[in-house]
C-alpha cells in the first residue's frame, strides 16, 4: 500500500486490519516493526493506541454527565470554499469519488480531503454536526497527538495565574539537575509556554534522524532499532539537550518544550500528569469518557503528544475555553488566562519560523492564534488533529484525522478555509 490510497480506498473496516483469530499477516499491525504509525494502516492504529503502547489512565469523574445538547443540520456538508492553495505535490491529495481538483469544495469532501476519522460542530454549545469514518466512534479514544500540548500548557498558564509557577523563572530553578546540560540553564518558563527556546532540535517528520523521532524513541513511543545506546526515557533525552541559539527571541516549534514543562509541573504539584489533569479539567467537564496518556518505560506520560480522548470529550474541553473558561456551571480555568490566549504571543517571532500558510499568526501557552476578524485560534496535532475555535462565530471544532503526512501544511489548505467558511455560514442564523 502507498500513500496515495484516498480516503475511500483507504478506509479501515474496508481494508480489514486486524480481523481474525489471528490476523492474517498481512491485515496485522504491530509496534516493534513500526507499522503501527505507517499509513495506511494508521487509519487503525490511531483509534487503538492502547494496544500498542503502556499508558495512564485519567478517569472520568464519578459525577453527572454535561450533556451537548443537538441541534443537527443537513445544510453544513455543501457549505462551500476555495483552498488556500494546491497540495505541496500539485495534487488534490485524499479526494475519493466526489473530489475535484482546482476551484471551490465542500464541507464534505474536505472530510474526505484530509482523512477525517471523526468531526463535530458545536455552535452555542449544541451540536450541529457530528460525523465518524472508518474505525472511531463516539467513545472509542482517539489520539490526539500536539493537541495534548495546548492542555499542559493551559494548565501550566493556570498556575502561573494562581502564583504556584513563575513565567521568569529559569528551567533550572525547579529542575536543577537540567543546570548542567546547558540546554536549558537560562531558558525561562514563559520560553517553554511560547516555544521561544533556543535549544539544538529539530522537528522534522520526514527525518527518521531528527530530533522529534529521537525523543520518541527515548521515550518508547517508537521502536528503537536493535542496536539503539540513546536515552531510555523522555527526560533522559531531555538531560541531553544543548543550546545552539539565544532565548527568547524566536517562536521555534519543538515538541521537547512541552515535556519539560510537564516535568516541572510534576515537580511543583506533587502530582503525575494524569493526576493533574483529571484533578483540574477532566473532573469538572462533565466528560463521558476515560482519556489517557502513553506513558514512557518510567512511567512519564508523553506531554507533548500522547493524549487519547474520544471526540464528543475534546470539543466539551474546547467550549470550556471558548467560554472563557467557564463550563459545568464552574469556573475551570480562569478567564484571565484565555484572555491571554486568546491575545496571542508576538507575531514578529512566529513569522520568522516560515509559515507561508499562517501569516499574521502567533503561538501564546501552546495555543496557535490566528488574529482573523473572527479572533479564531486553534490547538493543532500532526495528521490532523484540531480544536478550533472560533469566538465570533460562537462555534467550536473538534477533529480526528489520519492523514498520511503529518505536517499540517499538507491539511491547513483545505481545513482553514472550510472552518471559516462553517463559521460564516452558522453566523447567518
Amino acid at each position: 500500500m502507498t500513500d496515495r490510497l484516498d480516503a475511500i480506498q483507504s478506509d479501515p473496516v474496508r481494508m480489514g486490519w486486524m480481523v481474525g483469530a489471528p490476523p492474517p499477516p498481512d491485515k496485522l499491525i504491530r509496534f516493534d516493526d513500526g507499522s503501527f504509525a505507517k499509513f495506511p494502516r494508521t487509519r487503525w492504529s490511531y483509534s487503538h493506541m492502547r494496544q500498542f503502547l503502556p499508558t495512564s489512565v485519567v478517569r472520568r469523574a464519578d459525577r453527572p454527565v454535561r450533556a451537548l445538547p443537538r441541534d443537527e443540520r443537513t445544510d453544513l456538508d455543501a457549505v462551500t470554499f476555495v483552498p488556500l492553495a494546491p497540495s505541496p505535490d500539485g495534487t488534490a491529495t485524499g479526494f475519493g469519488a466526489t473530489g475535484a481538483r482546482g476551484g471551490s469544495m465542500t464541507w464534505a469532501e474536505s472530510l474526505l480531503a484530509n482523512f477525517t476519522d471523526g468531526i463535530l460542530v458545536l455552535h452555542r454549545g449544541r451540536i450541529v454536526h457530528e460525523r465518524y469514518f472508518g474505525v472511531l466512534d463516539a467513545h472509542t479514544p482517539h489520539i490526539a497527538f500536539s493537541v495534548t500540548k495546548s492542555f499542559v500548557a493551559t494548565l501550566a498558564a493556570t498556575l502561573v495565574h494562581e502564583g504556584v509557577l513563575d513565567e521568569h523563572a529559569t528551567v533550572p530553578h525547579y529542575l536543577p539537575e537540567l543546570a548542567a546540560s546547558g540546554g536549558f540553564a537560562d531558558a525561562t518558563i514563559r520560553h517553554l509556554l511560547d516555544m521561544t527556546t533556543g535549544l539544538a532540535y529539530t522537528e522534522d517528520y520526514t527525518d527518521q534522524n531528527s530530533s522529534v523521532w529521537q525523543f520518541s524513541r527515548a521515550g518508547g513511543f517508537r521502536p528503537r532499532p536493535l542496536d539503539y545506546r540513546g536515552p531510555e526515557s523522555f527526560y533522559g533525552f531531555i538531560r541531553t539537550l544543548s543550546q545552539d541559539a539565544p532565548h527568547g527571541e524566536r517562536f521555534a516549534y519543538k515538541t521537547v518544550n512541552t515535556d519539560t514543562l510537564a516535568w516541572v509541573l510534576r515537580r511543583v504539584t506533587g502530582l503525575s500528569l494524569s493526576e493533574l489533569v483529571q484533578e483540574r479539567i477532566w473532573s469538572r467537564l462533565g466528560i463521558e469518557d476515560d482519556a489517557y496518556f502513553s506513558v514512557d518505560s518510567t512511567g512519564v506520560e508523553f506531554a507533548g503528544g500522547g493524549l487519547n480522548l474520544t471526540l464528543r470529550d475534546m470539543a466539551r474541553f474546547g467550549e470550556m475555553i471558548r467560554l472563557g473558561g467557564r463550563f459545568n456551571d464552574q469556573q475551570v480555568i480562569p478567564t484571565e488566562v484565555v484572555a491571554d490566549i486568546r491575545r496571542g504571543g508576538n507575531p514578529d517571532h512566529f513569522a520568522l519560523a516560515g509559515y507561508t500558510l499562517l501569516p499574521g499568526w502567533s503561538y501564546r501557552n501552546m495555543w496557535w492564534v490566528a488574529h482573523n476578524e473572527h479572533g479564531a485560534f486553534t490547538a493543532r496535532g500532526i495528521h490532523g488533529q484540531a480544536i478550533y475555535i472560533d469566538p465570533a462565530a460562537e462555534m467550536v471544532i473538534a477533529r480526528f484525522a489520519s492523514h498520511p503526512q503529518g505536517a499540517n501544511v499538507n491539511m491547513d489548505p483545505m481545513s482553514l478555509p472550510a472552518y471559516h467558511a462553517i463559521a460564516k455560514h452558522l453566523m447567518r442564523d
